[in-house]
């Protein structure tokens, strides 16, 4: 069977409760578009445990006959974000005990991922610096280092974390190059200061864009198959 679990929000401003008007409360659940306090909701007893540690929260959630999510509303997002649980405190203290138990071998697992991740990122670097190089073999060496290490940063959706990017698509290496040669190279960025439209900004400084890019390319030439790019 599948458990709906209470939903508690923490209030952006100052609220009492429509039953026993206490207030203001720190957290509160709607019902029936009334605001409730934890208590007259049955839920005063549980404690919070805030978001962050996955095997904390995920032990003690699992313990606790009844948890509830906190949320709270992000204005500039417009969407309500998790803050953490509300578990039992009986629950959260098997949990720490649990976790502390095992933290040593967590740590090392943690600790081997990291490792394999960095592996796996120095890798898609190296192999967008050598395309990088290989589309643009006049290009500096500490520039296509510095293009490469930006365009695959991990968790950033630029060109080397994309699909695209990974295959050594032209067009997408090509963007990445062009992109720092637009804020490196151009004043491109001083005339987003200066209040100029960003489209108009970027048929400015396309000119220079090209220049660099010509003089980048001198003596590069396609070794790639059919289809590639």
């Amino acid at each position: 069977m599948d458990l709906v679990a209470p939903v508690v929000v923490e209030p952006l401003r100052r609220r009492r409760c429509s039953e026993c008007l206490q207030g203001p409360l720190e957290r509160m659940v709607v019902e029936y578009n009334a605001l409730i306090c934890l208590d007259c909701a049955d839920l005063g007893h549980l404690v919070f445990l805030r978001r962050g540690d996955t095997a904390l929260t995920r032990r003690a959630r699992e313990g606790s006959t009844l948890w509830a999510v906190v949320v709270r509303h992000n204005k500039r997002r417009t969407r309500y974000e998790r803050q953490g649980l509300l578990v039992e405190e009986a629950a959260l203290a098997r949990a720490e005990a649990a976790c502390l138990a095992d933290a040593e071998a967590r740590a090392r697992r943690r600790a081997r991922d990291a490792a394999r991740r960095a592996t796996v990122d120095t890798e898609i670097t190296a192999t967008l610096r050598a395309e990088i190089l290989r589309l643009f073999p006049s290009c500096p060496a500490d520039r296509a280092e510095e293009i490469s290490e930006h365009a695959s940063a991990k968790g950033s959706g630029r060109v080397g974390r994309t699909a695209a990017g990974r295959s050594l698509d032209r067009g997408a290496v090509t963007a990445a190059v062009r992109a720092s040669v637009r804020h490196v190279d151009t004043p491109y960025d001083s005339l987003l200061m200066q209040g100029v439209p960003r489209h108009q900004a970027r048929t400015r400084v396309a000119p220079a864009i090209e220049t660099v890019l010509r003089a980048w390319r001198h003596g590069a030439e396609d070794t790639r198959g059919p289809g590639r790019g």
